[in-house]
């Protein structure tokens, strides 16, 4: 028996580590675990990379927490002395009537966040390589761009470790909570025991929770395209090509710039299929390749002809309409749930950390719109 831990940290994805990361930082000790490792394929934080950027409409709380969370990362990356914060700059493109850029741009400017509204001249000028006519302005964050995902989240439960953070690479089989759990066991067949359970396992949760999760995190595939530029191109590279998206465009298209020669990522912000983080199949439909390069050759003519050099079937694990879910187990006093960060909670995971940290040891008001009370049965998503 393995016992006995403060807080027992299950899933080492970016909430989870940087969750374990915040409690180890005010005195307690720490026991992460994971089935697959950190950052690994099945996981919502796997992959190459992500989008840190600070805009969301006029949704000032996450704009809040993405400012936070920032200079978390790049103090990560200093003490680490690995590059895992490139800094791109973001490209929100625009139609004439995107109110919901121009709040953003309104908030964005309300918190001191360095950002510039560009015309759709100034656009083309900068950057030819897109192809996008009814974009008729954008709005420019300088100071954002991407993370690399999978290795920073390794370094990070690796840094975890040398402070003393036990890590075990080892799932846990689903909980019976009632009243307040004692342990847990393991999936290599250790017992668990700590004051206080986070479950932070992603898509996981509603296979851990059926009872309280199914119908209220919704798991889907979300595929990945990795273009291969031409020979001695770089126009995608991250010298010529910020992270950019259009959430207007029927698409809701966001693209990555060409890192590390991996390829110039592009993605589109769909809702797919249902998907089983364990045993499903992460292989690319023929009718989605079709659909990508007709979009290529419309806003993309340079990549019209680009091999696909690799791809990646994803998965989102959203809440009803984007929030995330953080919150005590409803039938278990020591037990609490964090999840619902797809799509656009990577960044956040040193703001999630400390809110966990502080809800749990501090008695920090919990925000209402993280509740499980708040989970909808219905997708009707309205976090971007």
């Amino acid at each position: 028996m393995i016992n006995t831990f403060d807080f027992a940290v299950v899933g080492a994805g970016v909430f989870g580590a940087w969750t374990a990361r915040a409690l180890s930082e005010s005195g307690a000790s720490v026991v992460l675990m994971d089935a697959y490792g950190p950052g690994n394929s099945r996981s919502s934080s796997g992959g190459e990379t992500r989008v840190i950027r600070m805009g969301y409409g006029s949704d000032e709380l996450y704009t809040e927490w993405a400012i936070r969370s920032l200079p978390k990362w790049q103090e990560l990356a200093s003490r680490t002395g690995a590059e895992i914060f490139h800094k791109t700059g973001v490209l929100w493109l625009a139609s004439a009537e995107d109110s919901f850029t121009q709040k953003m741009l309104d908030v964005l400017q309300s918190r001191g966040v360095l950002s510039q509204r560009l015309t759709g001249e100034e656009i083309r000028s900068r950057w030819p390589q897109l192809n996008f006519p009814e974009a008729s302005w954008a709005v420019f964050e300088p100071e954002s761009g991407l993370l690399m995902a999978r290795k920073s989240v390794q370094l990070l439960v690796a840094e975890l470790g040398d402070k003393g953070i036990k890590f075990l690479n080892a799932g846990v089989t689903a909980p019976q909570c009632r009243g307040k759990l004692q342990s847990v066991r393991t999936t290599a067949g250790d017992e668990v025991s700590a004051g206080t359970y986070i479950f932070a396992c992603g898509p996981w949760l509603p296979k851990v929770f059926p009872e309280v999760l199914s119908g209220r995190i919704f798991p889907s595939r979300q595929e990945v395209f990795f273009l291969g530029p031409p020979p001695g191109d770089e126009d995608f590279g991250p010298q010529k090509m910020p992270v950019w998206l259009f959430h207007q465009h029927p698409d809701i298209p966001y693209a990555l710039p060409n890192m590390e020669s991996r390829g110039f990522k592009i993605a589109f912000d769909r809702h797919g299929s249902a998907l089983d983080p364990d045993g499903e199949d992460r292989v690319i439909g023929k009718e989605s390749i079709a659909r990508l390069h007709a979009f290529l050759a419309q806003h993309l003519p340079a990549l019209k002809d680009a091999p696909i050099v690799e791809t990646r079937v994803c998965q989102y694990e959203n809440t009803w309409n984007g929030d995330f879910l953080i919150d005590r187990h409803p039938e278990a006093e020591n037990v609490w749930m964090v999840g619902g960060g797809s799509g656009h909670g990577f960044k956040h995971g040193p703001a999630v950390g400390e809110y966990v940290r502080d809800l749990i040891m501090n008695a920090r008001t919990a925000e209402p719109r993280f509740s499980l009370a708040s989970k909808k049965a219905q997708q009707a998503r309205a976090v971007y």
